[in-house]
């Protein structure tokens, strides 16, 4: 009896061993709960929305707006509006416009033994409508560059720039200003960073033309060379037009602080004019290539104690020979306006030359002198309400030689009709000017979305003919003036926008 009780004993701690041992070996195979993973790793080294690239040290930002907007009074051109080179202001006229605009922007960054090495790029859509829309031809890109150890590369902003156009209105162009950061200029510049918020920069650029105008033909005739140098009727050539091909970039400077109370920059630039031929093939000679050349000034004053977010902005540039730095979004071939039966005129250049090698006319290239000064206010009502004041102001004037010039090629000069023996008929004169005001009110409904309203007034001083009516040399293409021309006179415009707006990050 002993012995069967030792057995069974036995046997029933060696099922407890392996019901043991059994159990254990379950709860081993059990799932474990696992520890949370940051499959997004924030990068909080260049701001907020950033992250790192799985497995790598590069961060990056994903971001990027859209807009909706509508105009009147533009006549569907968002840049210079109403006083564009080809405008009729008639039953053509397309006076209701609008735009749909958005970019995805990506902006790549990652450290270097030499600094922050990054890439950044903007693409998307952005339309011209005036009611014959094509969605499929409105892809837009403005930005592509990249940045190292002080160095841009790429299609960014001008290191020109200052007055921040398109941060007080939206339709900027719409006045004269030089800013580029709407859609980007190829630019491959060096900043170098001097302490205390001062930099300096050299940069190569991409160069703005306005037009050349070459005179060679009898009086009342434009002439000049043949495509691709032709200006066809004088303030209706387009940007390049009288240009031989690209030999150098313009050279950009420019000398910048940044400080709590505000910034100020100086700078200069110097542009390449190379003239194409006299006539319409390279045996009738060509002008001498010269270099442009524009100076200006900016200085922003921050004014938080009239209302936070408050500063005051202005600019003033001036040029020989390098008119496109005066006026970026502009036609580069001067304003022309019809209403009515009245027209006014301004030629836009940026050097003036005539006359042939052959009748020992031929003349150098005269550099056209122009100015501008841009200022502006932004007030902040409150912190969800602000608004912009704005002016504007330009003039564009040239030499009696270059006068003389273009007046016989409109008809109002004598002599051979151009060139050398060039004489403006009295009362011909070629200077005009143009000024305008506008104001936005933009309420932000949230730090990443707004609606704005603006209102824009333009005003162009146009130049004279010697009997006070227009030619067909001056007027577009199709214009309607009578025979005797329209009545040369000052024209204005106002325009108006409203715009809804919204930013994918803050």
């Amino acid at each position: 009896m002993k012995l069967l009780n030792r057995a069974l004993l036995g046997t029933a701690a060696g099922l407890v061993a392996v019901t043991a041992g059994a159990t254990a070996g379950q709860a081993a195979d059990l799932p474990v709960k696992a520890r949370p993973v940051q499959y997004v790793k924030i990068c909080s080294l260049y701001g907020a929305g950033f992250y790192y690239m799985p497995g790598t040290d590069m961060c990056l930002k994903i971001g990027g707006w859209v807009r909706g907007e509508i105009s009147y009074g533009i006549n569907g051109n968002s840049s210079t509006g109403i006083f564009t080179a080809t405008d009729y202001n008639n039953r053509y006229t397309n006076n209701f416009w609008t735009r749909e605009r958005g970019y995805i922007t990506a902006d790549a960054r990652e450290q270097t033994a030499y600094g922050v090495a990054r890439g950044y790029i903007a693409v998307g859509i952005s339309s011209q409508n005036t009611g014959l829309e094509a969605p499929s031809s409105n892809f837009s890109s403005n930005r592509a560059y990249v940045q190292w150890a002080g160095f841009t590369a790429g299609l960014a902003v001008s290191f020109f720039d200052f007055y921040p156009a398109a941060a007080l209105l939206y339709r900027a162009g719409n006045l004269p200003q030089e800013d580029t950061g709407d859609g980007g200029i190829w630019i491959w510049g060096y900043t170098a960073q001097l302490g205390g918020g001062v930099s300096a920069t050299i940069s190569a650029e991409e160069r703005r033309n306005s037009q050349i105008i070459i005179a060679s033909g009898a009086a009342g005739a434009l002439g000049g060379p043949a495509a691709p140098g032709t200006n066809g009727n004088i303030p209706n050539g387009s940007g390049g037009s009288g240009y031989g091909g690209w030999q150098s970039p313009d050279i950009i400077g420019n000398l910048r602080v940044d400080q709590t109370w505000g910034s100020a920059q100086v700078m200069g630039a110097g542009h390449m004019v190379n003239p194409a031929y006299y006539g319409a093939t390279p045996i009738t000679g060509h002008p001498d290539d010269q270099w442009g050349w524009v100076v200006g000034g900016g200085i922003k004053i921050n004014t938080p104690f009239i209302s936070p977010g408050d500063y005051f902005v202005a600019e003033v540039n001036y040029t020989q020979g390098a008119t496109k730095y005066l006026w970026n979004a502009s036609s580069n071939a001067g304003e022309n306006v019809l209403q009515g039966g009245n027209q006014g005129f301004g030629i836009g250049s940026d050097c003036v030359a005539g006359g042939t090698l052959a009748a020992g006319t031929a003349t150098g290239c005269f550099l056209t002198t122009a100015w501008e000064v841009n200022a502006g206010y932004e007030h902040h009502w409150t912190p969800q309400w602000h608004q912009s004041f704005v002016g504007a102001y330009m003039a564009e004037s040239y030499s009696s030689a270059a006068n003389a010039i273009l007046c016989s090629a409109m008809g109002g000069g004598n002599g051979a009709g151009s060139g050398s023996a060039a004489v403006a008929t009295a009362g011909c004169n070629n200077d005009w000017s143009f000024w305008g005001v506008g104001s936005r009110l933009q309420w932000d409904v949230t730090k990443s979305f707004y609606i704005g309203v603006e209102v824009i007034y333009q005003q162009l001083l146009s130049a004279q003919t010697f009997n006070g009516r227009s030619t067909a040399v001056t007027q577009p293409a199709n214009s309607g003036c009578p025979a005797a021309g329209c009545t040369v006179s000052d024209e204005s415009n106002w325009a108006f926008t409203l715009r809804m707006h919204k930013d994918f990050l803050p």
